[in-house]
């Protein structure tokens, strides 16, 4: 599977957008998270399935939650927009689903026909001759 990597120009893009003086423990490398969201986002698996590449899943995870939550993301996803990198709206998902010609009643589907437990139930189509 191709690992997705912002290039120089979309992060000195991105870099100005981004929370300063974090507090908390060591932060991993923006870049390499922001570079795993977009990865998770595209490619459209579960958080917990991120390439180690990006660091901890946990972190990518939370991080997108967190940013998301403040608003960040709107800022960074204008930014790789100006870019080129993503399209600022896309088809997330689509569903194709034929319908039989026989669903809706045409050429062979309208006839009601008992099912066989009724046919079996009901009455005999012949009688015996009581002869």
């Amino acid at each position: 599977m191709a690992l997705f990597w912002l290039s120089d120009e979309e992060w000195a893009t991105m870099e100005p957008h981004l929370p300063k003086n974090q507090s908390g423990a060591r932060r991993v490398d923006d870049r390499r998270v922001i570079s795993g969201i977009i990865h998770v986002l595209k490619v459209g698996c579960r958080w917990c399935d991120c390439p180690a590449d990006y660091g901890p899943p946990t972190t990518v995870y939370n991080r997108f939650n967190r940013w998301s939550r403040r608003g960040f993301s709107l800022k960074l996803l204008d930014a790789l927009v100006q870019t080129g990198t993503v399209t600022k709206s896309t088809a997330i998902d689509s569903t194709y689903v034929k319908a039989q010609r026989a669903a809706f009643g045409a050429k062979g589907g309208g006839k009601n026909r008992p099912s066989a437990g009724l046919a079996v139930a009901g009455r005999p189509r012949s009688m015996r001759s009581p002869t």
